[in-house]
Order: structure tokens, then sequence, then C-alpha cells
């Protein structure tokens, strides 16, 4: 496992355009990032990412060589990713749609995912920048789906990297991949304090026992792949 400073996680991003609308790269992308770069991708590596946002991670690991399909449920994200890919000069397919579904029947060699994960009362909102975040009273909404899909999307040697916040649960994650069949740990942890959308919602947080005094946050990594 690797504790992670700010600095060694900010190197040399791909260039890409955020209008608004798109979710930003903020660190749980970069340290995503950093994860992503320790794995082996070449040519032959089918690369996956669910809710591909501004596509920075589509696109690094089309710069690191492999083969990648990059999903959203937004199409002004895709439309987005799609013309950042041409920024840096890279190659990928879009697809629209919900998580894996957007890609029936096929698996990967590595799948990356960065979903909404921040609790938040009541359900997620049908449209608008609030759904890059936002993952219901617990923040699993689409955690747990990611991890129960995960075995029919990887293949035998593939390889899942997911980051969320350790609000949402780390070894509920941990434990939802072992009963999926997966062997699973966390590899990167960041902390860094509460940022406005967890700040504005404190008060709700403390209610359900999320938080206490400390407004600070860990950001987990999570790799997983079969036993």
């Amino acid at each position: 496992m690797t504790s992670t400073t700010a600095e060694s996680i900010t190197s040399a991003p791909p260039r890409c355009w955020i209008p608004r609308g798109v979710y930003p790269p903020q660190t749980d992308t970069r340290l995503l990032r950093r994860a992503m770069r320790r794995e082996t991708i070449t040519a032959r590596t089918d690369v996956l990412d669910l809710g591909t946002g501004s596509g920075l991670l589509a696109i690094e690991a089309a710069r690191l060589g492999g083969r990648v399909t990059a999903v959203d449920i937004s199409r002004w994200a895709l439309a987005v990713t799609w013309c950042n890919a041409l920024l840096n000069g890279r190659t990928l397919r879009v697809r629209h749609g919900d998580l894996a579904s957007a890609v029936p029947g096929r698996r990967f060699d590595l799948v990356v995912a960065n979903p909404p994960y921040v609790p938040a009362p009541g359900q997620a909102p049908p449209r608008g920048i609030a759904r890059a975040w936002d993952a219901g009273p617990d923040g699993r909404r689409l955690i747990d789906r990611i991890c129960d899909s995960a075995p029919r999307v990887l293949r035998p040697t593939g390889t899942l990297l997911m980051v969320h916040s350790h609000l949402c649960g780390v070894d509920a994650t941990l434990t939802r991949l072992g009963n999926a069949g997966l062997r699973a740990e966390v590899v990167e942890r960041f902390r860094l304090p509460y940022g406005r959308v967890l700040l504005s919602r404190l008060g709700w947080l403390r209610e359900r026992g999320l938080t206490g005094d400390v407004t600070t946050e860990e950001l987990v990594v999570i790799r997983a792949e079969h036993t």
C-alpha cells in the first residue's frame, strides 16, 4: 500500500479541456491515475474506464499503449472525452450507457472506476454535474454495482482499480468484492480536507454518524483481481 503526497500524484497529466458540466480531474482522479500507471499496459491491454468524465484516465491509458473504451452516462462528457483524446493525439472508443451495461458481453484486462461516492440525502439527481458525486444516503449507489459486476467484466487475469472515500465504507467494498470472488486490497491512501460539497452537508453527515469533529476524508484506491 502506498501513502501518497500531493506532489507525487500531479506530474505530467494529459492536456484536458474541462467545460462547465463535466467533472474536473481532482485528487481522486490523480490518485487513481497513479495506481493505474503501476499496472502493465501494452498494445494488447483492453482497458475500460467507467464514468470517464473528462476522459483523463482513458487518455492516460491510451498514452500507455492500451486499447481503451470510455463509458459515461453523460453524452456531454463523452463528447468532451472525444475532444480531449484528439487534443492529445490518442484514439479511443466512447460508449454511452450506465456502467458496464454500455459494453454488454465484453471483458477487459483493466477496469478503472471513479464513481460517485459522496453520501447525499435523497436519490441521485437525474441530470447535471451533481451526478458525478452524489451517490445516495450511504454513498454506495454505484460502488456496490461495480463490485457485483466486476467478475463478469474482468478477464481471468484482469484487474479492477476503483477510488472512493472512506465515508462510504472501505471495509464494505473489500468484503463485497471478496464475496464476488475477487481478491481485493487498498493500494493507495490520501487524506485531504473536506471540500465544498462535504462541508455544505456537514450537519447531515454528523446526524447520520458518518463523520465526527474531524473534517478530513481519506481517499483510497482499491485493487481487485480474480482469486
